[in-house]
């Protein structure tokens, strides 16, 4: 069983009030932990960290996602406050994503677990029961 309890056991009374609390089927940051940590959610992060990107360099550099799923997932970073959208209103028409700094700071520790899934990738690959 875990430590972890459903109930934040830290802070004053006020101060849990204004914190999320995942473990609560409720809580908002459930629909926001899932935008941030979907494959396509985690890779849109980290090909931002450089900085600005456009719609076409964003999938070009994130192999396998449909132009649907990249829309779809800028949409969800967009509207949680983690990417900032630029339209320059042109023709052809010439949108840039960045992350805001909020975004960075998710960016930054998705990167660490993406960074030691690479790291790790033998290991865990080794340790697969053999497919029949």
């Amino acid at each position: 069983m875990s430590d972890f309890s459903p109930e934040p056991e830290h802070g004053t009374f006020s101060e849990r009030l204004m914190r999320g609390n995942v473990m609560a089927a409720a809580c908002p940051s459930r629909e926001i932990l899932k935008h941030l940590t979907s494959r396509w959610g985690v890779l849109v992060l980290i090909a931002l960290m450089p900085g600005k990107q456009r719609f076409s360099d964003l999938r070009r550099c994130i192999g396998g996602v449909s132009e649907r799923m990249l829309a779809q997932t800028l949409q969800w970073l967009e509207a949680d406050g983690m990417v900032d959208r630029k339209d320059f209103k042109t023709v052809p028409p010439h949108v840039e994503y960045t992350l805001t700094p909020i975004g960075l700071e998710a960016a930054e520790k998705v990167q660490g677990l993406v960074e030691w899934l690479e790291i790790m990738l033998p290991d865990i690959l080794e340790s697969r029961p053999a497919a029949h």
